[in-house]
């Protein structure tokens, strides 16, 4: 039994020793030469030795999978010596198109790299109006994102003062976080200059109640993209103001757009965008999070009609304790009640997919937890299926399909709403709660409706920058 003991340890040592001396390479690569690595879809940039092995050890629930940290380290130390372009990199994916063919690795590599698009070399400037929950969680994001600074390259942020010590105040709040912990690095001050340092990152704060009366280009920016976290406009011609400002080329909201404002769910819709959008919105949380399951369904049984029950967090819009609030119902304590509300990410589908218009209802409930919320479609299909089928054709397309950055799927048995804080995809479908009778289906879609969101709008961002790395093996997402 001692010998036995000795034996896991041993191994997992050796696992752990292996890791180590992954991270300074797979660090070299993203600062280098904007590579990230992953290993379907979980970035093994800045992790820890653990988070490596886990990120290897989830693929011993995929069927026919093979990577060790072996093969990983193999890839990385090719790749090292080809120096690749900016690319997106799924390790997992690539070794096994690896061992479909019969080549050396370095010919395979060479051969897959030179498939790739040379992207700019050049910054893209980012402002955030408004820095609440949405404007921090894109901050951290576009932070860690930074890479050699050929990217993303956030700017500044533009709040309305807070009065004595609002520069602190700031950073701290972008510092900790009691639902997403603390920020993954260092942060300074800069108070002569209101500037927030995070990661070497320079933010400069700016002060304003009027969206069109700053000069960003007194700053050193120029053509950025601005997003609006404030939700305050959500109209053309409300957001119109923020291009009066110098500096501002392009406009994103992080809500729902009225009128003709097109909204954006990345991997469904997002090469609507053209160089004459100067403003797009990057639609709901909830619609980001269902709106690709609803793709995938509808693509392989059709989708007669349904309704969508979104189990909501609650959120700053409602009052902590009872008091007057403009909306029905949402003036009740929010930590305290279970709140029926009204949602239009059903509608909003068919902003993304026109053919879903008219075919879909929704409701909402808000409950009293303070992150990660839960879609339940109930579908009426075109075309009958069964539970095991429709669960192996989701959780296909969140491993291999295109729209795999936007669908996860999990099976566990014992998984509830706080596993699923800081999930970067728009969705998480929970195979275990599907249920089909013949051409009824019911399926579960967790989301962190504050993270996962962010990481969409992240997305779109990149996309109007054409900033977002190539895949490498390629979808047709990027």
């Amino acid at each position: 039994m001692a010998e036995k003991s000795q034996e896991h340890l041993n191994s997992w040592n050796q696992k752990i020793a292996t890791a180590e001396n992954l991270i300074p390479k797979i660090g070299r690569l993203y600062r280098e030469c904007d590579v990230v690595l992953s290993v379907h879809g979980r970035s093994l940039v800045g992790q820890s030795p653990i988070d490596i092995i886990k990120a290897h050890r989830r693929l011993r629930h995929i069927a026919n999978a093979q990577l060790s940290l072996q093969d990983t380290a193999a890839l990385i130390a090719e790749l090292e010596l080809l120096g690749p372009p900016p690319l997106s990199l799924d390790l997992a994916l690539l070794q096994q198109n690896f061992l479909a063919q019969d080549k050396p690795l370095k010919e395979f590599l060479t051969a897959q790299i030179a498939t790739i698009t040379a992207q700019k070399q050049q910054g893209t400037d980012v402002v955030l109006y408004g820095f609440g929950r949405i404007g921090r969680l894109i901050a951290r994001i576009i932070i860690d994102h930074t890479g050699s600074g050929n990217g993303l390259n956030l700017r500044a942020i533009v709040v309305r003062t807070g009065g004595k010590g609002d520069l602190d105040k700031r950073a701290n709040l972008l510092r900790r976080d009691s639902v997403h912990g603390r920020f993954h690095g260092s942060i300074d001050v800069d108070y002569d200059n209101n500037v927030i340092i995070a990661n070497g990152v320079r933010i400069q704060v700016i002060y304003s109640n009027d969206p069109s009366s700053v000069d960003y280009t007194s700053y050193g920016i120029n053509n950025a993209i601005l997003v609006d976290n404030t939700g305050i406009w959500r109209d053309r011609e409300g957001l119109e103001q923020y291009l009066k400002a110098p500096g501002i080329a392009r406009v994103l909201l992080t809500a729902p757009g009225k009128g003709d404002l097109k909204n954006i769910v990345y991997g469904i819709n997002h090469t609507d965008i053209t160089d004459g959008d100067q403003i797009v919105s990057a639609a709901s949380c909830t619609t980001n999070a269902i709106t690709p399951v609803l793709k995938v369904i509808n693509d392989s049984y059709g989708v007669a009609h349904g309704h969508v029950e979104t189990v909501h967090s609650y959120t700053n819009d409602q009052n902590l304790i009872d008091n007057f609030h403009k909306g029905d119902r949402r003036g009740r304590g929010a930590a305290l009640n279970m709140v029926i509300t009204e949602t239009g990410a059903a509608k909003a589908v068919a902003k993304a997919l026109p053919e879903f218009a008219g075919k879909l209802t929704g409701n909402a409930i808000r409950v009293p937890t303070p992150n990660v919320s839960l879609a339940i479609l109930n579908l009426q299909l075109a075309n009958a299926t069964d539970r095991d089928t429709l669960n192996a054709r989701l959780k296909e397309e969140s491993l291999t399909g295109k729209l795999r950055t936007q669908i996860d799927f999990v099976t566990s048995p014992e998984i509830v709403s706080s596993d699923f804080v800081g999930a970067n995809r728009a969705g998480v479908v929970d195979g275990l709660a599907t249920m089909v009778n013949n051409k009824t289906a019911v399926v579960y879609v967790w989301y962190d409706n504050e993270f996962g969101y962010s990481c969409q709008v992240v997305r779109v961002i990149e996309h109007i920058a054409q900033a977002h790395p190539a895949h490498l093996p390629a979808t047709t997402v990027a």
